[in-house]
């Protein structure tokens, strides 16, 4: 009985997906985007990952500013306070505030601190110095589209309006361009003082700062030991 009056007068329900983005329906290039405007989350949800399972200082910092730069993006809406473009077209926002679009804003902090990272900090190491360049250019053409095509979405979808993507993605270049080198001239000095402190120790917390390509370094220490 008490079942039946449930029914009766259903209750309004309420979705707690943090990826709950709405696209028109049989659209099948907006269902597309739809799914690429989640990446910013992937990349939230895969920098947790890495820090759990790697727990490099070099990361967590990197982490850090994208932090940062969520903090920036909800400071500056709340003071801009510019709408979305076509209001009540979507029936979940987090905030009513489309200026700057925190999605542009996230993946060009990613993308330009990523460049930076590819072609300042990660040096050769070895004799491939053709195979090296050729993939670096590969993969940040490839974070490119991704970046582009995030901004697009976020625009296809009616969340935000062109400029407000823009400057979503000038704010986030230009904090990505900053916290960069904040982390190489004023964090990276400091890390091995860091990872030293018996907390670090106790969650084996480690710097990986001096040495020029990470990736070479564990695939070489990783086939040494394997043999």
């Amino acid at each position: 009985m008490a079942l039946e009056e449930q029914c009766s007068a259903p209750p309004r329900w309420r979705s707690i997906s943090l990826t709950h983005v709405e696209f028109p329906e049989d659209d099948l290039t907006g269902h597309l985007l739809a799914y690429i405007s989640l990446i910013p989350i992937a990349i939230l949800v895969g920098f947790v990952t890495l820090i759990v399972f790697k727990r490099e200082l070099h990361t967590i910092s990197f982490f850090g500013g994208l932090l940062l730069n969520e903090g920036v993006n909800w400071l500056l809406k709340h003071i801009l306070r510019e709408p979305r473009p076509c209001a009540g077209a979507h029936t979940t926002v987090h905030t009513e505030y489309g200026m700057p679009s925190s999605h542009s804003q996230l993946i060009w902090f990613f993308v330009v601190y990523f460049f930076l990272f590819l072609y300042l900090r990660m040096h050769q190491t070895n004799n491939a110095r053709c195979v090296d360049l050729l993939w670096r250019h590969i993969l940040s053409i490839i974070l490119l589209g991704i970046a582009l095509s995030v901004s697009y979405s976020r625009v296809y979808l009616l969340y935000h309006t062109w400029s407000q993507v823009f400057y979503g993605g000038v704010a986030g270049s230009t904090i990505g361009i900053i916290w960069f080198f904040i982390t190489q001239e004023v964090l990276t000095p400091i890390f091995p003082k860091i990872a030293a402190w018996p907390i670090s120790e106790y969650f084996l917390v480690r710097d990986t700062s001096l040495i020029p390509n990470i990736l070479w370094f564990e695939y070489t220490v990783t086939r040494s030991e394997a043999r």
